[in-house]
């Protein structure tokens, strides 16, 4: 089949990297217990946040990564490297499902409160840890806060055959996608999960915004121009935004969700993360539209040094959420001990936002040093030395 997709232009796009590490800070902050500095991030003020920019990012990014190398070097080179990520992911997700579970259980064991082992899902590791350990190593098993490196690692393991039908067919399979979202809110399409229960992030509808991501790379902002550019969008979606907000907070006061009719409230809330409401998915898209048109790629803050510790934490995306979703639980810790204060939730914050930038820094560096420098590159010999004699 003829290609039909558009591959975004050469050079890295900035705005992916900031977003991406933005998100990362986010979800750090979001993942922590009766934090006041969490009311910084997003999902206070719209329907989306941190996990959506996260999951369509990732679509973006692995899309224009791998589809110039699937059509350099064909399918199976492009799989097989894809499938090189999706085993990377799996070793960090493992690596960390040890470490946190080793963590929450030394401070059940250390401070005598078994009431954290069920507060954070891994009170079956008492009770069958064989089994509950081989659940986690299938994915099936996870500890609170463990949700989102599974998806993604689901995501990429199938999208090598979506990406070949994408480079042909770009429109297709969105529609295709769009489809299986609304086939799996309507039947209730899930994974299981262990012991009970299902996947918090569904699959099956998450894969719309990996999916989007990927279409929006390879020529869907393109074909998007004309109503990402139009008025209306920008008057209706504002208007969006600002009701999104408003529904939102009315399901964080009680008081003020009271203001609402009950069929009005009750729409909204509680939100559905797990299969992805509508509402937020068009949320997100509103959201990645003003982006698009405000924003451009070569937009100077992005050069700027207050923007590059969070482009260094996109950069270094994969070791700073593993490290984020660690510190979570220890910021979570060091509230439970220090009776959680407003100073106490800003220093948590601040000095794990900072770690997070270290461990992106230091990534960064590290990466650097595995490249052999200009100076220890080896000089060419003339060319007089190196030539073979004639029929050598």
């Amino acid at each position: 089949m003829e290609i039909q997709a558009t591959l975004p232009e050469k050079g890295r796009d900035l705005r992916l990297d900031f977003f991406r590490g933005i998100a990362n800070w986010w979800i750090f902050l979001d993942h922590i217990p009766n934090n006041v500095i969490n009311w910084a991030t997003p999902r206070n003020y719209g329907f989306s946040d941190a996990a959506d920019l996260f999951v369509f990012i990732s679509g973006y990014t692995a899309s224009f990564v791998y589809a110039k190398m699937m059509l350099d070097r064909g399918f199976i080179v492009g799989s097989t490297r894809l499938w090189k990520r999706v085993w990377q992911l799996y070793v960090a997700h493992v690596i960390l499902f040890v470490i946190y579970i080793a963590a929450i259980g030394w401070v059940a064991l250390r401070y005598a409160d078994p009431d954290i082992l069920n507060e954070f899902n891994v009170a079956g590791l008492i009770a069958n840890p064989i089994q509950t350990l081989t659940q986690g190593l299938l994915l099936r098993f996870k500890p609170v806060n463990l949700d989102v490196l599974p998806l993604y690692i689901v995501l990429m393991g199938f999208f090598p055959p979506v990406l070949w039908l994408m480079l042909r067919k770009p429109d297709m399979v969105m529609i295709a996608s769009l489809v299986l979202y609304f086939a799996a809110r309507q039947f209730g399409w899930n994974f299981s999960a262990y012991p009970v229960g299902s996947w918090y992030f569904n699959p099956y509808t998450w894969q719309l915004l990996f999916v989007f991501g990927a279409w929006f790379a390879l020529g869907g902002a393109n074909e998007s121009r004309s109503v990402i550019k139009s008025q209306w969008l920008l008057i209706a979606g504002t208007l969006y935004l600002i009701f999104a907000m408003i529904m939102t907070m009315a399901g964080r006061f009680e008081s003020f969700g009271a203001l609402f009719p009950k069929w009005l409230y009750d729409a909204f809330n509680p939100n559905d993360k797990t299969f992805l409401a509508p509402y937020r998915v068009i949320h997100f898209v509103v959201i990645a539209f003003f982006i698009t048109r405000f924003i451009p790629k070569n937009w100077g803050p992005l050069e700027s040094k207050w923007a590059e510790p969070v482009i260094k934490c996109g950069q270094q995306s994969l070791q700073v959420f593993c490290v984020g979703i660690f510190l979570s639980f220890v910021g979570h810790f060091v509230l439970m001990l220090s009776w959680g204060t407003v100073w106490a939730q800003l220093g948590v914050s601040v000095i794990g936002v900072a770690i997070l930038t270290a461990v992106a820094y230091y990534g960064s560096w590290s990466k650097k040093q595995d490249k052999p420098s200009a100076r220890s590159a080896p000089a060419k010999a003339p060319a007089a030395q190196t030539s073979a004699a004639p029929g050598a």
